[in-house]
């Protein structure tokens, strides 16, 4: 680090600068805005110098990558070594169909497949059921069922591949039946791999698909923890997730904040059940936002590794790898536009490109058509070619945190983390996470979020290229996915066949022994799976566990 005299000498020449060359050109042409402000309204200055960051320690807050604090990565080689994991969200319609696109994505490059599912899945519902009507397949993959699991992946080496599912209110349940469908292939649960989102908590902040009221979530979510690090140790049993955090409207650093508060809860869970933290740490995993500020989210993902590290310190954890934050990423859902949507592409690759140099072990990239409809073809394999190009061709996989020592990049890292510990300290003070959530301070404090955020689209301060600015008056000539319209009813008659093939007695002993356990305080994963090895479905599981848990009602937030 420079000395006082040196930090001194530069403070007088940039002092200096702004005299001799800056504010005498800003006086003759004026800035394009009178304040700079990025999208989590941090005012941000035309220069940056070493008397920025002169209270960073280089050993203490930055080191070196694959070392504590871990804000230069993970691993000591970074993406030299591995690139990272090349997902692409997709599910829709039937299982065959989502099927077919997994085998298209694999061919054409992809390295990890992700689980989007429909609404009533995420929700705990049949297809059959009277409140799935009309969202069948829609905005996912229907899988009701072992059976429907079983079609997803039918041809595909699940002990090859790692598989991301993002569902969170009956995960526990999703899981067993992606379980047991490798105990049907005879695949040892030693060798599947993935991760199952089960984040509960950011539901009640944002996403807001929960089934369970906050304390039996938590329960369920613990079981998975304990199950998965004994039964299934390559699987990451939670995704816990800022995404649908900063998709309702927050801001980088309320998703930096609330996603991590939400980790710290989970561990705190875990260890009070009497787990050993640096038994399920390591398979801890985290789920980011990729968005539009590029250098707002290349500091957002280095301040997440360092807080998260010291944390996990304070919390008891031993073991490096219980110290990693190993996260995955998604380009930014929310900005993409209806409007032009072929300049999707580029806000994309800008997006995908700051969650690369910020570090990420994942990656999905958006389609550009995803504005109008679920993914084409033709939309799904451009996004994939966005990853394999950054990955191939533009060389800034060569080295580890490339911007890392950037006089800006270092202040704004330390500010997204500082303005990060404000927020744990008010949620503290509401008592922790949970009664925060009861509260409304999270909904609150996104919900203003979003709404300053739209005066400023509304009144100009903010561009929308194609929205509110360099308009253009055409139709939209891109192809849009079309779903077979016969696939609810294929799903309702193999839900009918299901029930009448199998063993119900059976299947009514495991729902029994199932309502059991969760009434006590044993580990339920045992009896889910149970249940879903006799071809109960979902809903039918999700029920016994509704009678139990009861459901979560949300309260009004004024």
């Amino acid at each position: 680090m420079y000395d006082e005299k040196k930090l001194k000498e530069i403070a007088k020449r940039k002092k200096e600068w702004e005299t001799t060359c800056y504010n005498p050109l800003k006086e003759r042409s004026p800035e394009r805005m009178e304040r700079f402000q990025n999208l989590s309204w941090t005012e941000i200055g035309p220069l940056y110098t070493p008397v920025d960051i002169k209270d960073i320690d280089h050993s203490r807050d930055i080191g070196f990558p694959g070392e504590y604090p871990f804000l230069r990565g993970i691993h000591s080689t970074m993406h030299r070594g591995r690139l990272w994991t090349m997902r692409q969200f997709a599910g829709f319609g039937t299982a065959e169909e989502t099927n077919e696109r997994y085998k298209y994505l694999l061919a054409h490059g992809e390295t990890g497949l992700s689980v989007a599912f429909d609404y009533p899945t995420l929700y705990g519902y049949d297809t059959d059921h009277p409140l799935s009507r009309g969202e069948f397949g829609k905005c996912g993959v229907a899988i009701s069922s072992l059976k429907d699991m079983e079609i997803l992946f039918k041809d595909i080496p699940v002990d090859r591949i790692t598989t991301s599912m993002t569902i969170n209110g009956p995960a526990p349940i999703v899981w067993a039946f992606y379980i047991a469908n490798a105990d049907k292939q005879n695949i040892p649960r030693s060798q599947i791999g993935g991760t199952i989102q089960n984040d509960v908590l950011k539901e009640y902040i944002a996403q807001k698909s929960f089934i369970f009221p906050p304390e039996p979530s938590m329960r369920l979510t613990v079981d998975t923890f304990e199950f998965g690090f004994r039964e299934v140790p390559r699987w990451n049993t939670i995704s816990i997730s800022g995404y649908h955090i900063r998709e309702a409207g927050s801001t980088a650093v309320q998703e930096l904040a609330f996603t991590l508060a939400d980790g710290f809860e989970y561990v705190r869970a875990a260890v009070a059940r009497g787990l050993d933290i640096d038994a399920f740490a390591p398979r801890l995993s985290f789920f980011f936002n990729a968005h539009n500020d590029f250098f707002e989210e290349i500091a957002k993902y280095r301040a997440a590794r360092r807080i998260w590290a010291r944390g996990m310190k304070e919390l008891g954890a031993k073991k490096p790898r219980s110290l990693l934050m190993r996260f995955h990423t998604q380009t930014a859902g929310v900005s993409l536009t209806a409007q032009q949507p072929e300049i999707n592409l580029v806000r994309v690759a800008i997006q995908a490109l700051a969650a690369v140099l910020g570090g990420t072990q994942s990656l999905h990239t958006n389609s550009m058509d995803e504005a109008l409809a679920l993914p084409s073809e033709k939309a799904v394999r451009l996004a994939l070619r966005t990853q394999q190009i950054i990955a191939e061709e533009t060389g800034v996989t060569y080295t580890a945190d490339p911007l890392g020592g950037s006089y800006y990049l270092e202040w704004l890292t330390d500010r997204m983390e500082e303005e990060s510990l404000n927020y744990f300290d008010r949620i503290e003070r509401l008592g922790g996470v949970i009664p925060a959530i009861e509260k409304g301070f999270f909904q609150r404090e996104i919900a203003e979020a979003s709404y300053r955020f739209q005066q400023e689209v509304e009144n100009g301060k903010r561009t929308i290229v194609g929205v509110n600015k360099y308009q253009m008056d055409e139709p939209v000539e891109i192809p849009l996915l079309v779903m077979d319209e016969k696939g609810e009813e294929v799903q309702i008659n193999r839900l009918k066949k299901l029930r009448r093939d199998r063993d119900q007695g059976k299947l009514d002993r495991a729902l029994k022994a199932l309502g059991k356990a969760a009434k006590g305080e044993e580990n339920t994963m045992p009896y889910i799976l149970d249940c879903v090895h006799a071809y109960g479905t979902l809903g039918e599981i999700c029920g016994v566990l509704r009678e139990v848990f009861g459901e979560y009602k949300e309260p009004a937030i004024f």
